[in-house]
């Protein structure tokens, strides 16, 4: 057990073995955590399993925390949650089981009052992270029905390289958790809704994509999360670049590191 400096430990807490506590985390009154995921009476681990609890982070009154779960930076955890998985960096999470509700210091708004043009019109907007914009595509309403469209290179700024579609995100999930060191990403939520959060290390924002009219570009070395999703929701994402894993950054310090050199 490993206990950082400027921590706040309120009564009732006991740390046992394998718990590492980073700086200026704050622990709330009867918050429990364990390191044994399988305990029986009078049966001894031969190694503990370890969790981590970042720096910044919350955990409020009541709340559980299981065993080798890595709590990220700065991310909050309500009272009375059980945290049954790992936490990202910055997401709000509360219930039993635990799922994210939202993230701290965000800007959040829906992405129509954003956009300044009228409906039915084209058009693109700055946020409030560095350099990702959200896009307004041509919707054409008809008595036939309804269609939106956009062309690659125009109201989508590049030409792709590959799609992917995520849906089956329902239930509290929540997916990206990533930045991108050098490809770029547009997406739309082709049916449903969810929400995208973007960081560009420094400034957050949060928006709703509930009409498939609305895309938002993200640049490459942003870090993003999409999360409450609607049981419909389907995500379309365009890519500039074909996958590569060694294009990824998967935690949230190496990215906040990587932006500042």
């Amino acid at each position: 057990m490993t206990l950082g400096d400027r921590v706040t430990v309120k009564c009732g807490v006991q740390l046992w073995d394998g718990v590492d506590i980073e700086d200026d985390v704050f622990v709330g009154p009867n918050a429990t955590f364990t390191n044994d995921p399988f305990p029986r009476s009078k049966a001894y681990q031969s190694k503990v399993a370890r969790t981590r609890i970042c720096a910044g982070s919350s955990i409020g009154a009541n709340a559980t925390i299981l065993p080798g779960i890595t709590i990220g930076r700065s991310a909050m955890i309500g009272a009375g949650a059980v945290v049954t998985s790992d936490v990202p960096s910055n997401a709000i999470v509360m219930g039993n089981p635990a799922r994210i509700v939202g993230y701290v210091d965000t800007v959040a708004a829906d992405a129509t009052t954003i956009l300044s043009d009228p409906p039915g019109s084209l058009g693109s907007q700055a946020t409030p992270a560095s350099g990702v914009t959200l896009h307004r595509m041509r919707l054409v309403q008809d008595v036939r029905g309804d269609l939106t469209v956009g062309e690659f290179g125009m109201e989508i700024p590049f030409i792709p390289r590959r799609y992917y579609i995520v849906f089956g995100t329902e239930g509290g999930k929540a997916r990206g958790q990533y930045a991108l060191r050098s490809t770029s990403l547009f997406m739309l939520c082709a049916a449903g809704a969810c929400v995208i959060v973007v960081d560009d290390g420094r400034n957050r924002a949060e928006f709703i994509l509930d009409r498939p009219d609305i895309g938002v570009f993200l640049p490459p070395m942003t870090w993003y999360t999409q999360f409450r999703h609607s049981s419909d929701a389907k995500l379309l994402v365009f890519a500039d670049a074909p996958y590569d894993p060694a294009d990824y950054i998967r935690e949230y310090d190496d990215f906040v590191s990587a932006r500042k050199t």
